[in-house]
């Protein structure tokens, strides 16, 4: 079907029994307008004389009036609009001989779910005009699109109430399970030993941001994760790295070499002996077995990343994703500015891990304080560069410090590294000693001896 034999000649989705049961109810009792107006709002509601009537009960429920047919009609009345919903004898129509409503959330949510049938037309149709306009570039009007989409599963995200009871009821192996320490989900270990300690892992559902200065190795540490993760002898898991930076070759290159341990300027130059070649092989032979997937597809956007998600988790265990780096990723929408945009991304990817149940390890880039700062080098949160909401979405922030970046001379900090976590939603912050092989782009738990082949890869 072509797009100009789409037709719009059919009627809207509503139920307007439902939408005037609900005002018959608050107006034959107060009390249900608590329960409808924490779900409902007027423009929820289909037709313009039920959206005045219900945004007037609000204002008189706000000012702790009671709400029936004589002070709503007075309220409408001072603006201007009794006449407009039909006078006084519609509002009597609402509840006269209505009967006690018992199940008013049923009726609520039918209200909420024509109202979002409404809203998903509403945006198609805009879309198609706007296409038919031939006015902007399709790009434009895509992000659009995906920003308006994005908005409207928000609206619908929202979570009830639940009790403890209910919580241990529906937890996986009922309360004995909850109280099990061992029994309890743990979150996927990232190789590094403290760092698993302090965090318990990247937990399914949760945003890690970590962050650092250019050359600091933030690509070098998620590969590093990346490559525990996929090929864990015990439980491997499918990982996603989405690279906006590096292509998937030289990925690849960084991965088999920092596996087997090869020196990459070697590699790049041919200068191996048999036992590097060798070493080489074997690397690349376990990630061809491992369940890596990389996409180094170039201005890559949130809607396209999560389609090529929930095919991959169709397919496999999808156990992590990373993003190499969110300020290269573009936003699809309108933004006066670009912490805007970034705020957008980073909202974007924490509902995203949500959905997806899976963590989102996501790299960004700091401002140049760090550098500007005499003496202590180590970034802090407000580093965060074109911050916007990135600090408040993330569940995690961690920072990637190597001193001997800036203090070449001093031998005793050449290989060691920081990894600074300076937030943790639920649980401490503090500092992870790592070591960095700089040749193999390696990063590794801290050891006393800090000779290249001494220090273990977990």
């Amino acid at each position: 079907m072509s797009v100009r034999d789409i037709s719009f000649d059919r009627p809207l989705p509503d139920n307007l029994d439902a939408e005037r049961l609900v005002l018959g109810a608050i107006m034959s009792n107060e009390s249900a307008f608590l329960q409808a107006g924490g779900t409902l709002t007027a423009d929820d509601f289909s037709i313009e004389k039920h959206k005045r009537i219900f945004l007037r009960m609000g204002e008189i429920h706000e000012r702790g009036e009671k709400i029936d047919r004589i002070t709503l009609a007075n309220e409408l009345m001072k603006h201007g609009q009794l006449q407009s919903v039909d006078g006084l004898s519609y509002l009597v129509s609402l509840d006269d001989g209505l009967p006690q409503v018992h199940n008013l959330e049923s009726y609520v949510a039918i209200i909420k779910e024509k109202a979002l049938l409404r809203r998903i037309i509403a945006v198609s149709q805009d879309t198609i005009n706007r296409c038919l306009n031939l006015e902007e570039d399709p790009k434009q009007i895509l992000g659009a699109t995906e920003d308006a989409f994005m908005k409207l599963g928000d609206l619908g995200a929202k979570n009830p109430l639940a009790s403890p009871a209910q919580i241990v009821e529906e937890y996986d192996g009922g309360i004995n399970a909850f109280l099990d320490v061992n029994k309890r989900i743990k979150g996927i270990s990232t190789g590094f030993t403290r760092f698993d300690e302090m965090t318990g892992g990247l937990r399914e559902g949760e945003l890690f941001i970590l962050a650092a200065r250019p050359a600091m190795g933030k690509t070098a540490l998620a590969l590093n994760i990346a490559h525990h993760v996929a090929t864990n002898k015990t439980n491997p898991k499918a990982v996603a790295v989405f690279s906006l930076e590096m292509s998937k070759e030289s990925l690849l290159t960084r991965l088999i070499c920092s596996a087997g341990r090869v020196d990459q300027q070697k590699f790049r130059a041919g200068y191996l002996n048999s036992d590097e070649r060798r070493t080489l092989q074997e690397a690349l032979y376990h990630l061809v077995e491992s369940p890596l997937y990389i996409d180094d597809s170039a201005g890559t956007n949130l809607m396209e990343v999560h389609s090529k998600l929930r095919k991959l988790q169709a397919e496999h265990d999808l156990g992590l994703v990373v993003i190499d780096y969110l300020q290269l990723m573009q936003g699809r929408g309108r933004f006066e500015n670009r912490v805007q945009e970034i705020s957008s991304l980073s909202r974007g990817m924490k509902l995203m891990s949500k959905d997806l149940r899976v963590p989102f390890l996501v790299l960004s880039q700091l401002s140049r304080a760090p550098e500007t700062r005499t003496g202590d080098h180590r970034p802090m949160l407000s580093d965060l560069r074109e911050s916007g909401s990135i600090e408040q979405d993330a569940d995690m922030v961690a920072f990637i410090f190597r001193e001997e970046v800036y203090r070449p001379d001093k031998e005793s900090l050449k290989g060691t590294a920081e990894l600074i976590l300076a937030k943790q939603r639920n649980g401490p912050t503090g500092t992870v000693k790592l070591a960095f092989l700089n040749r193999y782009t390696l990063f590794a738990n801290a050891e006393l001896n800090r000779q290249d082949d001494d220090i273990p890869i977990e």
